[in-house]
């Protein structure tokens, strides 16, 4: 991202946005109007577990880990409407786009952005308390809206949530290259011709992002990968209905 006016941010709009209603307030106040900023692509899905787990990877372990994947994916919103289980993906685009986003958020924690920045839209959020038996082990932020938190997570975050071809060509911030080969994803495994059940991550002449292919190809090869298998699959099985993946 050397051009700054190719500066991306991940925003999410979270299940507790959408149950109360806030879609409309959030864009508003994210609008190019207010912030600069303006969209390269955006989208309505449903989280799956992998792709909630590698969003949160940074917290696998941690007492919150299961509550935060049940956030995500809607469950603890939605539990009784599986229909409503879902989240708004944006990628927003403009100059020092990570900073403005979180500046316009305000802090993670939604009682601190009620003290610090009285008016910013997490101030709107709530902090529920996550309980084993009577034991109180954590803390979730349910603070309506993710952003970025720096440009390496930024651009780890959008190959995450978007394929190269939902973002127009001239809004593509990451080097792209074409799959010369096919890769199909089954329960974990990567293999490179099809087997029941499994999905095609890629085939001949496929636009990727140019790590995520080359991740695949070192894994191939069984050499190790800074990025996953299921890093690169998540965004693959959106919106797919199958359990079995």
């Amino acid at each position: 991202m050397e051009n700054n006016n190719l500066e991306q941010t991940l925003v999410l709009i979270k299940p507790d946005a959408l149950k109360n209603s806030l879609t409309g307030y959030l864009l508003s106040q994210i609008s190019e109007y207010h912030t600069g900023m303006y969209f390269s692509a955006l989208k309505v899905l449903e989280v799956h577990r992998m792709l909630a787990e590698e969003h949160y990877a940074e917290h696998r372990g941690k007492p919150f880990f299961p509550s935060l994947l049940e956030y995500i994916t809607g469950k603890l919103h939605y539990p009784e409407n599986p229909q409503k289980q879902r989240v708004i993906a944006i990628i927003y685009q403009g100059p020092n786009a990570v900073a403005n986003l979180r500046a316009v958020a305000g802090p993670t924690n939604p009682h601190a952005a009620r003290d610090e920045k009285p008016g910013c839209i997490r101030a709107l959020g709530t902090v529920v308390p996550i309980f084993e038996g009577e034991k109180m082990i954590g803390q979730r932020m349910d603070n309506l809206i993710h952003g970025s938190a720096n440009l390496e997570d930024a651009e780890r975050e959008i190959k995450l949530w978007f394929k190269p071809n939902e973002i127009p060509p001239k809004m593509q911030a990451f080097p792209t290259a074409q799959s010369d080969s096919y890769y199909y994803y089954k329960k974990g495994e990567l293999f490179t011709s099809h087997v029941d059940d499994s999905i095609c991550l890629l085939a001949p002449g496929d636009l990727a992002w140019q790590s995520d292919l080359e991740a695949l190809q070192s894994l191939n090869q069984g050499k190790e990968s800074a990025i996953t298998l299921e890093s690169v699959a998540a965004k693959y099985l959106i919106n797919e209905d199958r359990d079995n993946i």
